[in-house]
């Protein structure tokens, strides 16, 4: 068959066995097609393309039907399903897909692209929008994430560091071949906290990433690191900022120093730019760094609910303790928002109590001084 004819700029590009397809499988591609041309039109990420088109075809396969026989009970029943697994969705993944949903049925409904008119013309039926408020998951927390996602206490944050380090030094007694790799993974996560950086943003830092800052030049070329790789916002480039050392935090300074002069050659990568290399001369991959965590997570004894990501939690939390500004935090993470700052905040009893104690004191302070005054 040829390709299906619509309304419009949109028409199949029929190759390979698409043309075996029968007219309402045909169509379902057209429909796919064009959809991702919109998304990629629009500048989205791949993978949130491949993501929604993926999504579409399995509730596609699930329902057993096209979209223009799809109907309000089929999202109910699907997602019904999903929370009904032994491990059910996240919260934010079932409102996440059913937003995906929502937008596919919105495209092929759009007048502008003719879908209702080629679906009425070749099966006398048109598609319709399927999400609707009365059966989809309502946006009403501002944090959706896995509750086990949380700072690290100090403690924790210390044995953490202490199981990375004692990895190296087993390395070492047993004379096996991996002390170079743990000693990069326990430099790599210390910095992750020390500059709460993200997965990607670890995983692409650069040698020439590395920064003066001459505010502070005792840490010479550890002053600031220059994140290019930042969260992008949909359909934008990636952010950049600059995140600079604290002094409360300088103490990575001379590790860094020592991976970079001492250690990242011996791994042979030669004119590689990557920060953090492995074995193979490459660039560590944002799974390694996952499984890295969890290795080091492991021998520490930690909850194993905790990951990577939650030693940008402790840095946000710890700057917060600190006591510097929330702009300031909220700069060095790239937060657009302070609230998206504010939700990643865990504060500690033990500034929680000791913000208690001041305002007390303060208390006493001020009572003592109305006393003096109604003596006088």
């Amino acid at each position: 068959m040829g390709a299906v004819d619509v309304p419009g700029a949109m028409r199949l590009v029929v190759l390979g066995n698409v043309r075996a397809l029968d007219p309402a499988a045909a169509m379902f591609q057209a429909m796919l097609k064009g959809w991702e041309q919109q998304q990629q039109s629009r500048l989205l990420a791949k993978k949130t393309i491949s993501d929604r088109l993926s999504l579409v075809r399995r509730f596609a396969d699930y329902t057993g039907t096209y979209p223009w026989e799809w109907n309000a009970e089929d999202v109910e029943a699907y997602f019904s399903t999903q929370m009904s697994r032994e491990l059910p969705l996240a919260h934010s993944t079932v409102r996440g897909q059913q937003n995906d949903l929502q937008l596919f049925c919105t495209f092929i409904t759009d007048g502008r692209y003719g879908w209702a008119a080629a679906c009425q013309e070749e099966f006398g039926q048109v598609p319709a929008q399927i999400c609707h408020d009365w059966n989809t998951a309502d946006h009403v927390a501002e944090f959706e994430g896995n509750p086990g996602r949380r700072a690290l206490t100090y403690d924790e944050l210390q044995a953490l560091f202490d199981a990375a380090d004692d990895r190296v030094e087993q390395a070492r007694k047993r004379r096996r071949k991996g002390v170079l790799a743990a000693w990069r993974d326990a430099v790599l996560l210390k910095s992750v906290y020390t500059y709460g950086k993200r997965r990607r943003e670890t995983s692409m830092l650069d040698l020439h990433d590395l920064r003066h800052n001459p505010r502070a030049k005792d840490y010479g070329r550890f002053g600031a690191l220059e994140v290019r790789f930042g969260k992008a916002p949909r359909g934008s480039p990636s952010k950049r900022r600059t995140v600079l050392t604290v002094p409360e935090m300088d103490w990575i300074v001379p590790l860094l120093e020592e991976w970079v002069d001492e250690v990242r050659g011996r791994f042979g990568a030669g004119k590689h730019p990557a920060l953090w290399v492995t074995e193979r001369c490459g660039r560590l991959g944002l799974r390694r760094l996952d499984e890295v965590f969890a290795l080091v997570r492991q021998h520490a004894g930690l909850p194993e609910e905790l990951e990577l990501h939650s030693l940008r939690h402790s840095y946000i939390t710890h700057l917060i303790e600190f006591g510097y500004p929330e702009r300031f935090v909220q700069d060095q993470v790239g937060h657009r928002y302070a609230s998206t700052t504010a939700l990643y905040t865990w504060v500690s009893d033990e500034y929680r109590n000791r913000l208690l104690e001041d305002s007390l004191a303060r208390r006493v302070e001020r009572m003592a001084a109305r006393e003096e005054v109604g003596q006088r």
